[in-house]
């Protein structure tokens, strides 16, 4: 059995997911489709707030975020060592144990010494690779990117403890400049669900994370920009492809200029009027279920969907479906 899902999120400015500043201008990732520019979010990112979402409800995670941390200067017979993030692993990875190291997989990429270290410890049928359970796809702004910029203002640092750059040169306070864009994101995942039933537990939480999913390459902490479902259409299948579109959410306005925004997915519902795909094998709930008419539901409802006009509350459902409890 196999469990396809297209997530889609609130609509609401983002400067998250940056790319490579130029000068004062931070600048964020896209792509073209369709002679335009889209803003975009790596299934990378996604997938580290996932790591923390499951930790934060209650399994056991092998991978901890470390700080930037000063470290030692080159005279302590250290090379300097460069302020970004790191992440430290308790143990080595081990996915009966650990929930990350499950579902996300991992690689180790050692040899010699490290080698003879890892067959003395974990034997040598150790696994050095394991490919991620579940399986994520670029999130995709549903708009276009408009060329929308912001200024804001780092202030001049004056009587503090320590000197910014190091002390070697005068720091004055300066216009930034960030892109901006004011959209939601869609993005498409799998599991296969033979690959879970070890852990069936931990799938439920897994699903359930999802849907309270935050903390998406949140931009330094200046954005606040939820990744959980607005809107999330799901299929549980024997199929080993959804059959569909995966990033086939639309967004269509009554009126121009008004922000009255109705969620579609026009393939997937039409579809299943028409008999194009078996409505039993399928789960859609959130705003798009909210923004359909009665009759729309029920005949959905006839043909076996399951909705729910709370998106959390509709992944409750497909977890218990997937390993119903004994």
């Amino acid at each position: 059995m196999n469990l396809f899902g297209t997530v889609l999120t609130y609509t609401a400015p983002s400067a998250n997911y940056r790319g490579e500043s130029a000068e004062n201008r931070a600048v964020i990732q896209k792509i073209t489709k369709d002679r335009f520019e889209y803003a975009i979010i790596s299934p990378e990112a996604i997938r580290n707030a996932l790591r923390e979402t499951i930790k934060l409800l209650g399994l056991p995670c092998n991978r901890e975020r470390l700080g930037m941390k000063a470290g030692k200067s080159k005279g302590e017979g250290e090379d300097e060592e460069k302020q970004q993030l790191a992440v430290k692993f308790s143990e080595y990875p081990d996915p009966k144990k650990f929930a990350d190291d499950f579902f996300f997989g991992y690689l180790m990429a050692i040899k010699g010494k490290e080698i003879e270290k890892l067959r003395k410890e974990k034997g040598a049928d150790y696994d050095l690779k394991r490919d991620s359970i579940m399986r994520m796809n670029m999130a995709v702004a549903l708009e276009p990117y408009r060329h929308c910029q912001v200024f804001t203002q780092s202030p001049l640092l004056k009587d503090s403890p320590w000197k910014p750059g190091g002390g070697e040169q005068k720091v004055e306070s300066a216009l930034l400049l960030r892109e901006e864009a004011f959209t939601p994101f869609q993005y498409p995942f799998a599991l296969n669900l033979d690959d879970c039933k070890e852990k069936p537990d931990w799938t439920k939480i897994l699903i359930k994370a999802i849907g309270e999913l935050n903390d998406v390459a949140g931009n330094h902490a200046r954005s606040y920009f939820e990744f959980a479902p607005a809107s999330v259409v799901i299929r549980l299948t024997e199929q080993l492809v959804a059959g569909y579109d995966t990033y086939g959410f639309r967004i269509e306005r009554e009126k121009l200029n008004e922000n009255n925004e109705k969620h579609v997915f026009p393939e997937v519902i039409e579809g299943i009027k028409k008999g194009d795909y078996p409505g039993s094998e399928f789960y859609i709930g959130g705003k798009i279920i909210k923004d359909m008419d009665d009759a729309s539901i029920k005949e959905l409802e006839e043909k076996g969907v399951k909705t729910d006009r709370n998106p959390q509350k509709l992944l409750e459902k497909v977890a218990q479906d997937a390993f119903p409890s004994k």
